[in-house]
């Protein structure tokens, strides 16, 4: 949670972007010998059976060079490096957002409203906007708060945003595209790995591509809804 002042000056981010580097032939994480794609190697990982089953793999949790080679095939597909077929997390949160497709409020559980919703599911680690029934936006992998610092549940309003803001209590780390909804909780880009397992001070933590889109999309007193409970957190 972070201390700030409504109507604080919105400050410019500059994002500085290198040289748009040259396609190569190669898939990521793939070696090739001679014109050849190397052998998929990789151990079990700890979302083999998750993996398995959304790829119509034999279930059994023991990795298979055809497992390795589907779960490779996959990850080029969205773009995970290395794409060396181990089912790893951010391989499983790929396909969470897969998964979810173009229908991630399938099951309800975010209300729909003539308005806008920023939809915030815990326990996919999912986050889309919705205006009534037509997803605007996402779905999108986000992270929310740690154990002991949950992303605070239920409905909420932007109340503030900072294109540029740097953390009052966390060692002034930087907070890019910050829309806080609820005492000083925020919606905000990362510059971090996003899938290392851990979790956020109770921020709703973005890729930061997503983070801007999003800051683009939403505006004060938009309507957030936060529900469900984040893997290996109490509440």
């Amino acid at each position: 949670m972070h201390r700030i002042k409504v109507g604080a000056t919105t400050g410019a981010l500059l994002i500085a972007l290198g040289p748009a580097a040259t396609a190569a032939a190669v898939e990521p994480g793939i070696h090739r010998t001679h014109g050849i794609a190397a052998a998929c190697t990789a151990d079990t990982g700890p979302y083999q059976r998750q993996l398995e089953g959304y790829l119509g793999l034999a279930r059994d949790g023991r990795q298979s060079k055809a497992d390795c080679a589907a779960i490779r095939r996959f990850q080029t597909q969205q773009r995970i490096r290395p794409a060396n077929g181990y089912a790893n997390l951010w391989t499983y949160r790929m396909m969470l957002v897969a998964q979810a497709g173009r229908n991630p409020n399938k099951a309800g559980k975010c209300p729909v409203r003539r308005f806008k919703v920023t939809c915030v599911d815990q326990r996919r680690q999912l986050l889309w906007v919705q205006r009534g029934r037509k997803v605007v936006f996402g779905p999108v992998p986000m992270r929310t708060g740690r154990d002991g610092q949950e992303t605070r549940r239920g409905w909420h309003r932007i109340y503030v945003k900072h294109r540029k803001f740097f953390s009052t209590l966390y060692n002034n780390a930087p907070m890019p595209y910050s829309q806080f909804f609820d005492r000083g909780q925020a919606l905000h880009g990362t510059y971090h790995d996003l899938y290392n397992g851990g979790g956020s001070a109770g921020c709703v933590n973005l890729r930061l591509p997503d983070a801007k889109k999003l800051w683009k999309l939403l505006k004060v007193r938009d309507w957030v809804y936060v529900w469900g409970t984040k893997p290996g957190t109490g509440g």
